[in-house]
Protein backbone atom coordinates (compact mmCIF):
# COMPACT_ATOMS: atom_id res chain seq x y z
CA UNK A 1 0.00 0.00 0.00
CA UNK A 2 0.86 3.66 -0.61
CA UNK A 3 2.37 5.38 2.76
CA UNK A 4 2.39 9.25 3.33
CA UNK A 5 6.57 8.82 3.32
CA UNK A 6 6.53 7.97 -0.44
CA UNK A 7 7.58 10.29 -2.84
CA UNK A 8 3.94 11.65 -4.52
CA UNK A 9 5.65 10.76 -7.87
CA UNK A 10 6.53 6.93 -7.00
CA UNK A 11 2.81 6.50 -6.71
CA UNK A 12 1.96 8.01 -10.08
CA UNK A 13 5.23 5.70 -11.51
CA UNK A 14 3.39 2.63 -9.72
CA UNK A 15 0.03 3.48 -11.38
CA UNK A 16 0.33 6.11 -14.36
CA UNK A 17 -3.36 6.36 -14.21
CA UNK A 18 -3.22 8.14 -10.89
CA UNK A 19 -2.27 10.88 -12.62
CA UNK A 20 -6.04 11.39 -13.76
CA UNK A 21 -6.89 12.20 -10.38
CA UNK A 22 -4.36 14.91 -9.44
CA UNK A 23 -6.47 17.54 -10.84
CA UNK A 24 -9.62 16.14 -8.86
CA UNK A 25 -7.69 16.18 -5.73
CA UNK A 26 -6.30 19.89 -6.51
CA UNK A 27 -3.15 18.72 -6.83
CA UNK A 28 -1.06 20.42 -9.30
CA UNK A 29 1.63 18.65 -11.24
CA UNK A 30 5.40 20.39 -10.83
CA UNK A 31 5.92 18.34 -7.42
CA UNK A 32 9.00 17.04 -7.99
CA UNK A 33 10.54 14.66 -5.46
CA UNK A 34 8.35 15.77 -2.54
CA UNK A 35 6.48 13.01 -0.41
CA UNK A 36 2.49 12.61 -0.50
CA UNK A 37 2.68 14.43 3.41
CA UNK A 38 4.85 17.29 1.42
CA UNK A 39 2.67 17.50 -1.06
CA UNK A 40 -0.66 17.59 0.79
CA UNK A 41 0.23 19.88 3.69
CA UNK A 42 0.51 23.65 2.03
CA UNK A 43 -2.36 22.83 -0.07
CA UNK A 44 -4.66 21.79 2.94
CA UNK A 45 -5.09 18.35 1.91
CA UNK A 46 -5.40 15.25 4.02
CA UNK A 47 -2.59 12.83 2.67
CA UNK A 48 -4.51 10.31 4.90
CA UNK A 49 -7.69 11.03 2.31
CA UNK A 50 -5.69 11.34 -0.43
CA UNK A 51 -3.37 8.04 0.18
CA UNK A 52 -7.21 6.37 0.73
CA UNK A 53 -8.83 7.27 -2.52
CA UNK A 54 -5.23 6.44 -3.97
CA UNK A 55 -5.10 2.63 -2.74
CA UNK A 56 -8.57 2.06 -3.67
CA UNK A 57 -7.65 3.33 -7.41
CA UNK A 58 -4.68 1.75 -7.53
CA UNK A 59 -5.06 -1.82 -5.40
CA UNK A 60 -8.59 -3.56 -6.75
CA UNK A 61 -7.93 -5.64 -3.63
CA UNK A 62 -7.43 -2.49 -1.10
CA UNK A 63 -10.58 -2.41 1.18
CA UNK A 64 -10.62 -0.01 4.19
CA UNK A 65 -12.13 -0.86 7.33
CA UNK A 66 -14.37 1.23 9.04
CA UNK A 67 -12.26 2.53 11.78
CA UNK A 68 -10.20 3.70 8.96
CA UNK A 69 -12.77 5.44 7.00
CA UNK A 70 -14.06 7.06 10.64
CA UNK A 71 -10.40 8.38 11.61
CA UNK A 72 -10.42 10.37 7.67
CA UNK A 73 -10.87 13.57 7.24
CA UNK A 74 -13.14 13.62 4.72
CA UNK A 75 -14.08 17.04 3.93
CA UNK A 76 -12.88 16.84 0.39
CA UNK A 77 -14.33 13.54 -0.42
CA UNK A 78 -17.62 15.58 -1.72
CA UNK A 79 -15.49 18.12 -3.94
CA UNK A 80 -13.06 15.50 -4.99
CA UNK A 81 -15.89 13.37 -6.29
CA UNK A 82 -17.78 16.16 -8.14
CA UNK A 83 -14.67 17.17 -9.97
CA UNK A 84 -14.51 13.54 -11.34
CA UNK A 85 -17.92 13.75 -12.69
CA UNK A 86 -17.22 16.90 -14.64
CA UNK A 87 -13.98 15.36 -16.14
CA UNK A 88 -16.31 13.04 -16.97
CA UNK A 89 -18.62 15.04 -18.67
CA UNK A 90 -16.92 17.82 -19.96
CA UNK A 91 -14.12 16.46 -21.01
CA UNK A 92 -13.80 12.57 -21.56
CA UNK A 93 -17.13 11.65 -22.56
CA UNK A 94 -17.41 14.52 -25.35
CA UNK A 95 -13.67 13.55 -26.68
CA UNK A 96 -14.47 10.09 -27.36
CA UNK A 97 -18.00 11.05 -29.03
CA UNK A 98 -16.04 13.54 -31.10
CA UNK A 99 -13.66 10.69 -32.26
CA UNK A 100 -16.04 8.39 -32.48
CA UNK A 101 -18.50 10.51 -34.85
CA UNK A 102 -14.85 10.85 -37.19
CA UNK A 103 -13.95 7.46 -37.48
CA UNK A 104 -17.97 6.41 -37.63
CA UNK A 105 -18.20 8.77 -40.74
CA UNK A 106 -15.96 6.58 -42.82
CA UNK A 107 -18.97 3.71 -42.46
CA UNK A 108 -22.13 2.24 -43.97
CA UNK A 109 -24.63 4.71 -42.52
CA UNK A 110 -26.23 2.32 -40.87
CA UNK A 111 -23.54 1.57 -38.92
CA UNK A 112 -23.20 5.20 -37.83
CA UNK A 113 -26.29 5.43 -37.10
CA UNK A 114 -26.40 2.59 -34.21
CA UNK A 115 -22.90 3.73 -32.92
CA UNK A 116 -23.90 7.61 -32.56
CA UNK A 117 -27.57 6.50 -30.86
CA UNK A 118 -25.65 4.07 -28.97
CA UNK A 119 -23.16 6.14 -27.40
CA UNK A 120 -24.99 9.00 -27.04
CA UNK A 121 -28.22 6.39 -24.88
CA UNK A 122 -25.04 5.61 -22.87
CA UNK A 123 -23.95 9.55 -22.10
CA UNK A 124 -27.99 10.29 -21.36
CA UNK A 125 -27.22 7.27 -18.74
CA UNK A 126 -24.10 8.14 -17.47
CA UNK A 127 -25.40 11.96 -16.80
CA UNK A 128 -28.27 10.64 -14.73
CA UNK A 129 -26.29 8.80 -12.78
CA UNK A 130 -23.75 11.50 -12.06
CA UNK A 131 -27.06 13.72 -11.70
CA UNK A 132 -29.04 11.24 -9.22
CA UNK A 133 -25.52 11.23 -6.81
CA UNK A 134 -25.00 15.33 -7.00
CA UNK A 135 -28.52 15.98 -6.34
CA UNK A 136 -29.19 13.54 -3.69
CA UNK A 137 -26.23 11.33 -2.01
CA UNK A 138 -24.10 14.35 -1.98
CA UNK A 139 -26.16 16.60 -0.10
CA UNK A 140 -27.49 13.65 2.45
CA UNK A 141 -23.67 13.14 2.74
CA UNK A 142 -23.19 17.02 3.39
CA UNK A 143 -25.97 17.25 5.74
CA UNK A 144 -24.61 14.22 7.97
CA UNK A 145 -21.51 16.16 8.15
CA UNK A 146 -22.93 19.08 9.51
CA UNK A 147 -24.71 17.28 12.34
CA UNK A 148 -28.00 17.69 10.56
CA UNK A 149 -30.71 14.85 12.12
CA UNK A 150 -31.38 12.34 9.21
CA UNK A 151 -34.97 11.12 8.97
CA UNK A 152 -34.39 8.23 6.17
CA UNK A 153 -30.90 6.84 5.80
CA UNK A 154 -29.67 6.59 2.17
CA UNK A 155 -27.73 3.67 0.27
CA UNK A 156 -28.62 3.90 -3.34
CA UNK A 157 -28.30 1.13 -5.33
CA UNK A 158 -24.47 1.98 -6.28
CA UNK A 159 -23.39 -1.27 -7.32
CA UNK A 160 -26.05 -1.90 -10.26
CA UNK A 161 -25.88 0.94 -11.67
CA UNK A 162 -22.31 0.72 -11.96
CA UNK A 163 -22.36 -2.72 -13.63
CA UNK A 164 -24.74 -0.95 -16.19
CA UNK A 165 -22.57 1.76 -17.18
CA UNK A 166 -19.27 -0.86 -16.89
CA UNK A 167 -21.70 -3.39 -19.09
CA UNK A 168 -22.79 -1.21 -21.64
CA UNK A 169 -19.24 0.57 -22.58
CA UNK A 170 -17.68 -3.09 -22.94
CA UNK A 171 -20.54 -3.64 -25.39
CA UNK A 172 -19.44 -0.49 -27.38
CA UNK A 173 -15.96 -1.98 -27.69
CA UNK A 174 -17.65 -5.20 -28.96
CA UNK A 175 -19.30 -2.83 -31.68
CA UNK A 176 -16.10 -1.29 -32.41
CA UNK A 177 -14.05 -4.35 -33.65
CA UNK A 178 -17.09 -5.88 -35.30
CA UNK A 179 -18.24 -2.79 -37.58
CA UNK A 180 -16.03 0.06 -37.65
CA UNK A 181 -13.45 -0.30 -40.78
CA UNK A 182 -10.04 -2.14 -40.37
CA UNK A 183 -8.60 -0.56 -43.73
CA UNK A 184 -5.26 1.10 -43.38
CA UNK A 185 -6.14 4.47 -43.34
CA UNK A 186 -8.62 3.84 -40.62
CA UNK A 187 -6.46 1.46 -38.79
CA UNK A 188 -4.81 3.97 -36.22
CA UNK A 189 -7.82 6.12 -35.42
CA UNK A 190 -9.89 2.55 -34.65
CA UNK A 191 -7.45 1.46 -32.60
CA UNK A 192 -6.99 4.89 -30.83
CA UNK A 193 -10.83 5.00 -30.38
CA UNK A 194 -10.69 1.94 -28.84
CA UNK A 195 -7.83 2.45 -26.28
CA UNK A 196 -10.03 5.77 -25.26
CA UNK A 197 -12.81 3.61 -24.51
CA UNK A 198 -10.93 1.01 -22.61
CA UNK A 199 -9.03 3.75 -20.33
CA UNK A 200 -12.68 5.49 -19.72
CA UNK A 201 -13.67 1.96 -18.84
CA UNK A 202 -11.02 1.61 -16.16
CA UNK A 203 -10.98 5.08 -14.93
CA UNK A 204 -14.77 4.59 -14.40
CA UNK A 205 -14.77 1.07 -12.58
CA UNK A 206 -12.23 3.10 -10.26
CA UNK A 207 -14.26 5.66 -9.58
CA UNK A 208 -17.48 3.17 -8.68
CA UNK A 209 -14.58 1.28 -6.19
CA UNK A 210 -13.86 4.82 -4.39
CA UNK A 211 -17.73 5.28 -4.21
CA UNK A 212 -18.37 1.57 -2.94
CA UNK A 213 -15.49 1.55 -0.31
CA UNK A 214 -15.52 4.83 0.61
CA UNK A 215 -18.68 6.55 0.36
CA UNK A 216 -20.93 4.59 1.20
CA UNK A 217 -19.35 2.96 4.36
CA UNK A 218 -19.13 6.90 5.03
CA UNK A 219 -21.86 7.46 4.81
CA UNK A 220 -23.37 4.30 6.74
CA UNK A 221 -20.67 5.11 9.31
CA UNK A 222 -22.24 9.03 9.79
CA UNK A 223 -25.96 7.11 9.45
CA UNK A 224 -25.18 5.40 12.71
CA UNK A 225 -23.20 7.96 14.34
CA UNK A 226 -27.09 9.91 13.87
CA UNK A 227 -28.72 7.79 15.55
Amino acid sequence: MFTSKMKLADLIAADNNLILMMSRLGIPLGFGDKSVSEVCGPLGLSADFVLLVCNVYAFDDYLPDMKQIAATDMSRLVPYLSASHRYYIDSRLPHIQRHLDSVASRVDPRYQKVLSRFFSDYRDEVEAHFRCEEQEVFPHLSALQQGDPVVKPLLPQFTEMHDSISDKLSDLTQIVYKYLPGDEVQQEAVVELVLDILQLSTDLRKHALIEERVLLPYVAYLEGGSK
